[in-house]
């Protein structure tokens, strides 16, 4: 390892220790905001409304977080979402009584629109920062210490609410944020694919990522307009690989099969013991985090053994696993049966989520950005619209039969998108055999194997 690509390493693993650090105050509220808004309200409408919001915010931001990127510097996007983060979580705290309603969906908004803003600027990021050739190991290096961090939160997120109170968890997730920010601004990072894009055609080197206020002044209906251009052109590659975009849209329909457990373990929770809800919620959802950490770690010795991905039969096949387990989770079984279904739902997510977002990373790095924007729209408005849904019917129907349905329709797509990646590897072997070029079937350059049928050119 050159000394370039370790000193890179190293400035990833600062930036992945701030996140996961805001993970951990992220996955702490998440049992607290949602047992809250329940206690307050004793309706499951109110939380998939709090839900909806959130992720309608992040939604709308999806939409435009590629012209946003266009124009701003990832450390900069990434830094003022922390912040924004930060200061809602303290206007949970301080605000009076009388806008206590209000200021729970204005923070919901802003969590929903910052925490999209960010993670579209993190992932479009990552292939710069750690090279082309390491990003297997940067998602799968990202999601195993949020996962660990989601163990920390979950694990604690019954003590803290339960023996120190709701703003105790606030306050402790405002300054998990604070951290973040402070590493995000310490850390020498490159700017996104738009940006180097723009001063390579530019003739300007910019190593630093330190940019060019006064020109970006004189440019900014420009650079708007190639903002746009680019998210057409975003679109139309996913569009250009059917693969791919099939699994965009079948990320969106998990993303609603998400918004059914997530809405409904609260529910489940507080019937299976109405004095001490956060018990089976945290548990559940520890248990479920570690699966994850154990997924990456397999990931890692597998992308460094083989030099290959996991694929996108291993994103479908995950997906299928991943919403079993969430249905069988809801019904009924013993906690030593609960847990194991909680530890392989864990991994099926943690295999699925780096497959998807290594996938999207083999864009072109001028479309990167935007793709990641596209595919956030696509996740907040399969779960946004999913909370409306699911929230309205867990008052009528069981936390089982809801979420059986919601995670139903993911099992139906994930099926119809496995179907296609086997038909283009059968006719990819075919075509090869009729050519009698390359041997060895489908397997190809190892290096160039992770794209698995879903490819798009330039990537």
């Amino acid at each position: 390892m050159t000394s370039g690509t370790a000193l890179k390493e190293r400035r990833y693993r600062i930036l992945v220790a701030g996140y996961a650090i805001s993970s951990y105050g992220t996955f702490l509220n998440l049992v607290a905001l949602n047992l809250y808004v329940y206690a307050v309200t004793n309706r499951a409408l109110a939380v998939g409304a709090f839900m909806t919001v959130r992720f309608a915010a992040g939604f709308l931001t999806g939409l435009v977080a590629g012209p946003l990127l266009a124009r701003w510097s990832a450390k900069g996007a990434m830094l003022w979402a922390n912040l924004l983060q930060a200061a809602a979580m303290l206007l949970l705290v301080v605000v009076p009584d009388e806008y206590h309603t209000a200021s729970l969906f204005t923070v919901s908004a802003v969590v929903g629109a910052a925490g999209t803003l960010f993670m579209v600027a993190f992932r479009s990021s990552i292939p710069h920062m750690v090279g082309e050739g390491r990003t297997t190991w940067a998602n799968s290096l990202m999601v195993s210490w949020r996962s660990m961090a989601m163990v920390a939160g979950f694990a604690s997120s019954g003590v803290v609410v339960s023996l120190m109170g709701y703003t105790a968890a606030f306050l402790a997730d405002m300054g998990t944020f604070l951290v973040c920010a402070l590493t995000v601004a310490l850390l020498p990072m490159a700017r996104d694919a738009a940006d180097a894009t723009a001063d390579g055609a530019n003739g300007k080197g910019d190593p630093e990522g330190k940019g060019d206020p006064e020109g970006a002044e004189g440019t900014q209906g420009t650079q708007g307009a190639k903002g746009r251009i680019r998210s057409s052109a975003a679109l139309a590659a996913l569009g250009a690989a059917p693969a791919l975009l099939l699994m965009v849209a079948l990320r969106g329909v998990d993303a609603l099969g998400s918004s059914s457990h997530n809405a409904a373990l609260p529910v489940y929770s507080t019937r299976l013991d109405a004095d001490s809800p956060a018990v089976f919620v945290s548990v559940f959802w520890c248990v479920w985090a570690i699966g994850n950490v154990l997924a990456q770690q397999v990931l890692r010795r597998y992308a460094k053994r083989t030099e290959r991905a996991v694929g996108s039969l291993g994103f479908g096949l995950g997906t299928i696993v991943m919403s079993a387990t969430f249905i069988l989770a809801f019904a009924g079984f013993p906690w030593v049966a609960t847990i194991v279904i909680a530890l392989l739902a864990g991994a099926a997510d943690g295999v699925t989520e780096v497959s998807y977002t290594s996938h999207l990373q083999t864009l072109p790095g001028d479309l990167r950005t935007h793709a990641f924007g596209l595919s956030a729209t696509v996740e907040n408005l399969g779960f946004g619209v999913g909370m409306i849904v699911v929230a309205t019917a867990l008052d009528a129907f069981t936390p089982l039969s809801v979420v059986a349905v919601a995670h139903g329709a993911a099992i139906v797509v994930a099926l119809v998108f496995v179907a296609q990646v086997l038909w283009q590897r059968n006719a990819s072997r075919k075509a090869t055999a009729d050519s009698g070029e390359g041997g060895n079937g489908d397997a190809g350059p190892a290096r160039g194997s992770h794209r698995d049928g879903a490819e798009v050119s330039g990537g």
